[in-house]
């Protein structure tokens, strides 16, 4: 498994599989790695004949006052679960492979509409800093394929819309959302989370299906985006929102546009303690 710190290390690896005429998917990630992201290596695995991970926390998708200088860094554990894996290469740079005149200097990208509803109206700049940072990794790696977790719905969306906009030969594949055997969604940050509001935490992905099902009878949405954030409430979630939404465009769905066969998906961000949780749960009418 290769290993590469900067940007020269990484296109001499690729070039020399590119005039082999193979194929590269990409994951990106953040690091502190489980189960749901070697989910999606496996995916990678079977999309392109070789796979590069990329791991590097990216200050621009913490504002201020979030978790920046605790994210789990956790590379070498990392890096032992993708070449257990057969990863063919894991790319680590730095601020400065990143951002080379420095956050402030650098140029951002922003894709309308997505960017400031549902999870982008709690924290504003999170997608700014999340199209910034992978528009900036796909040029570097320029792979064919693109491996990105539906746990992250919104972020998806935002990662296909960029890609289109900037016309990138590149597929974007969604993987499902890997959960606990309690149910809860993966996520590095549930190391947050102490034993008690470990045990608490599976309600969040509770909820949704009880909203789901409650659609699926035919109470009214609003109605029902209440009951589950009461529910999430009695439980010590503060919550940030539950919302109805079209899985294609996130737009908001009414009791009058809900048909046979729609796609729907109900999408949540609550917090339980320190530790903020999302989850989403896909689903047809």
């Amino acid at each position: 498994m290769n290993i590469c710190q900067n940007v020269e290390q990484l296109r001499s690896s690729l070039s020399y599989w590119r005039d082999k005429k193979e194929t590269i998917a990409f994951v990106p990630t953040m690091g502190g790695l489980h189960d749901g992201h070697l989910s999606l290596v496996k995916i990678a695995q079977n999309s392109a004949s070789r796979v590069v991970v990329s791991i590097y926390v990216n200050p621009l998708q913490f504002s201020p006052d979030e978790d920046f200088s605790s994210y789990p860094r956790t590379l070498e554990a990392d890096l032992d679960k993708l070449k257990a894996l057969g990863v063919d290469l894991v790319f680590t740079p730095d601020d400065s492979m990143i951002y080379p005149r420095g956050e402030d200097q650098s140029a951002y990208n922003d894709v309308p509409v997505l960017f400031d509803i549902i999870e982008g109206q709690f924290r504003p700049g999170f997608f700014q800093g999340v199209a910034t940072v992978v528009l900036r990794l796909f040029n570097m790696v320029e792979p064919d394929v693109a491996v990105f977790g539906e746990k992250d719905f919104q972020q998806l969306l935002v990662i296909k819309k960029l890609v289109e906009d900037y016309n990138l030969p590149i597929k974007i594949i969604g993987g499902e959302t890997k959960r606990e055997p309690d149910g809860l969604a993966m996520s590095s940050r549930n190391n947050y989370l102490s034993d008690s509001e470990r045990g608490e935490s599976k309600l969040l992905a509770e909820a949704l299906h009880i909203f789901r099902n409650q659609i699926k009878q035919g109470i009214d949405i609003k109605r029902a985006e209440m009951s589950c954030m009461e529910t999430l409430e009695k439980h010590g979630f503060l919550v940030d929102y539950v919302t109805l939404r079209e899985t294609s465009s996130l737009n908001v769905v009414s009791d009058d546009e809900i048909v046979n066969n729609k796609e729907l998906v109900v999408l949540a961000a609550a917090k339980l303690g320190n530790t903020r949780l999302i989850d989403n749960l896909k689903f047809v009418v």
